[in-house]
């Protein structure tokens, strides 16, 4: 009895925590409307990422004192960042487009009360104020119909998907319609499995679906074959007839909302093939808007080139020409021209500056038709990223004006006998490859940090090594899930639940992951969820793939190798240096630090240097990971573990936290 007292207690302390932490949010936003206002006056920048980033070092470091990590600290600190962002642009967007004011906005969509069109527009509008009328169509040739008659206010119509790819019906919509797109929403789409009742998926004789649902989640019905499939305009509506029905066997995919909404139980969640599975929607009205200067922008179009050879690369030329960032290009066939192709494209800039003014001119030239279907707010806020120097309390070498010119001064390419590696070489492609993961970029002047523990043990074990990754500012977060070994006794690895677990890791802390393929059978399946594969030889994966030297192989041979990879067509290959076989028996092998320049003079490819398996020796590695940034290399990769000498494989080499954090620390200062 005590203790339900005491978790009664503790509960209503955390609600009157919760109570002043609403106020203080809301106080907060009070004081982001004060201070646009004060903006406008001097016409002043909307963002200001200097502020935002000493905010973010200077938070993260009192909330260490409070033994907050970084990464809860960010996630806050992002959502409250980007919310005021947001009201910030709406109340310039309603300033410079004289919005009347008015209580209530009505909106057309596709579907019902709880489908995704739904729920994306009330996520869009959230930050209007105003209250929202909704007009319920069948097909999205009616949205549209609904908001060029004045019915609706605005029409929002879902354009693609990162599972099922465009959705023509409405790229062939905005060809004719007199709307313009004036926003987006990237709205994540978290598929379920719902029924009335919570029945095993063998008893399942039909499931309701949309067909875009379906095509999303084919994977998963496939485990679920005797059940029929039945498609609905909308995924709200499929729930809506499993209600109405009352069948016990039928179920439905929908968002939890929806089955909340009509009452039905959730038999499985995210069934979709793609664990990040986003809708694009745009949001589209009578009445083009002007965007402000100031605001991140997208302009989306649509044209028809001429039929003939290299029109379409001429115009695209116009966008290199003017270095404006194409973000997509979409074909849809011309009806009543066989195979003759509309180009739909999106490309960042305000139609509004002079730039893009003379793009629109010029492309001009080179089509025969083109149409401007909007110039809206672009949806992402870059994020602002943590400087780490100033986190971790380390002072920046300072370089001088002639040392930067000699870090970005690239290799000379080598005149002489031509190489056996031709796509691998310096004579192929002068300039660095650059690959990127996510939001990390390898190559070039930068110098990337992939670290965890050599193999995934466990759930708790790889969080703590994570957490431990991106609190000292790691960028790819590394793991062994298949480690075969010569006695049967050994350590095998994880597999594939440890993989699971490595990406679910490096998804809560927001960091690529990489992990060893042992064999080719294993290359697809891995390559589903891991961004990085570190790999022998093979490459026939649209995955980055890091190359490790054999320990007998000369440079020559393993640039072979590499080439290998990239006549495969994927020409996203890291080296990585991990030593060599030598005479020397006091380490487990030498570790080939003249290597690393002499493989940048010789190919484009980034470089990696694994000190940690080279030495195999944990004192060894710090000064040799430090050797390594120094002679050049484009990373390192090192293995930490939470208790090395219990670690269950490759424990003499596993750095202690300790150890790794004076590393970093070291490593930001060279």
């Amino acid at each position: 009895m005590a203790k339900k007292k005491d978790i009664s207690n503790l509960r209503e302390s955390i609600n009157k925590v919760d109570e002043s932490l609403i106020k203080l949010l809301s106080k907060r936003r009070e004081l982001s409307k004060s201070v646009i206002l004060a903006k406008e006056s001097s016409r002043s920048a909307i963002r200001d990422q200097k502020r935002e980033s000493d905010l973010l070092n200077r938070l993260i470091k009192l909330g260490k004192k409070e033994g907050l990590d970084s990464h809860f600290l960010t996630n806050v600190f992002y959502e409250i960042i980007e919310d005021s962002v947001r009201l910030q642009q709406n109340y310039i967007q309603n300033k410079i487009n004289k919005s009347e004011k008015r209580s209530s906005i009505s909106i057309s969509f596709q579907g019902i009360e709880g489908s995704y069109s739904y729920l994306a527009a009330q996520k869009y509008f959230s930050h209007s104020n105003y209250s929202l009328n909704f007009h319920f169509k069948k097909l999205f040739s009616e949205v549209v119909e609904a908001a060029e008659k004045g019915e609706a206010d605005y029409a929002i119509l879902p354009i693609e998907n990162t599972t099922s790819g465009g959705i023509n019906e409405v790229y062939d919509l905005l060809l004719h319609t007199t709307l313009s797109i004036v926003g987006e929403e990237k709205f994540q789409v978290k598929h379920c499995l719902v029924a009335i009742e919570d029945i095993p998926l063998n008893k399942i004789k039909k499931v309701y679906a949309h067909h875009q649902a379906a095509a999303q989640c084919s994977k998963f019905l496939e485990t679920i074959p005797k059940a029929a499939i039945e498609y609905f305009a909308d995924t709200a509506m499929s729930v809506q007839r499993v209600a109405e029905e009352g069948n016990q066997h039928f179920a439905a995919i929908a968002s939890e909302e929806a089955a909340k909404l009509y009452g039905l139980k959730i038999l499985k969640i995210d069934i979709a093939n793609q664990a990040e599975n986003f809708t694009r929607f745009l949001i589209a009205t009578r009445k083009p808007q002007k965007v402000d200067t100031r605001i991140p922008c997208k302009t989306s179009i649509v044209m028809a080139t001429s039929h003939t050879p290299g029109s379409l690369v001429d115009a695209l030329g116009v966008f290199r020409k003017y270095q404006v960032n194409l973000l997509k290009l979409e074909s849809r066939p011309i009806i009543g021209n066989p195979w003759e192709e509309m180009f739909y494209l999106d490309f960042e800039g305000n139609i509004f500056d002079e730039q893009i003014q003379k793009v629109l001119e010029e492309l001009g030239h080179y089509t025969r038709f083109m149409k401007v279907l909007g110039s809206y707010p672009s949806q992402e806020l870059e994020k602002t990223k943590l400087e780490y120097t100033k986190i971790l309390n380390v002072e920046e070498k300072v370089h001088s004006v002639e040392e930067k010119k000699e870090v970005v001064k690239a290799p000379a390419v080598v005149k002489g006998k031509s190489k056996s590696y031709r796509l691998a070489s310096r004579e192929y492609k002068p300039e660095d490859t650059i690959i990127k993961v996510r939001n990390v970029e390898i190559g070039g002047n930068g110098f990337v940090v992939m670290a965890g523990p050599c193999s995934v043990e466990n759930e708790e074990m790889i969080m703590q090594c994570a957490l431990e990754a991106k609190e000292n500012g790691a960028h790819i977060l590394r793991g062994g899930c298949f480690k075969p070994r010569t006695s049967p006794y050994s350590f095998q690895g994880m597999g594939y639940d440890g993989l699971n677990l490595l990406v679910e890791a490096g998804k809560y802390y927001d960091m690529p992951v990489i992990t060893e393929v042992m064999d080719t059978e294993q290359v697809s399946e891995v390559a589903k969820t891991a961004d990085i594969l570190q790999i022998g030889a093979v490459g026939k994966t649209h995955r980055p793939v890091m190359l490790k030297r054999g320990l007998s192989a000369s440079i020559d041979e393993w640039l072979n190798a590499a080439e290998y990879i990239l006549a495969h067509g994927n020409r996203q290959v890291i080296l990585c240096e991990r030593g060599i076989r030598t005479f020397e028996t006091a380490t487990r092998n030498t570790f080939d630090l003249s290597a690393i320049p002499v493989v940048k003079e010789l190919t484009h490819l980034p470089i990696i240097a694994d000190p940690s398996h080279a030495i195999g020796v944990r004192d060894k590695v710090i000064p040799l990971a430090k050797a390594a940034k120094v002679v050049g290399a484009h990373g390192i990769m090192i293995e930490f573990h939470p208790d090395p000498p219990k670690a269950l494989s490759d424990a003499e080499q596993a750095l202690y936290f300790e150890q790794f954090e004076s590393l970093m620390k070291d490593l930001y200062k060279l």
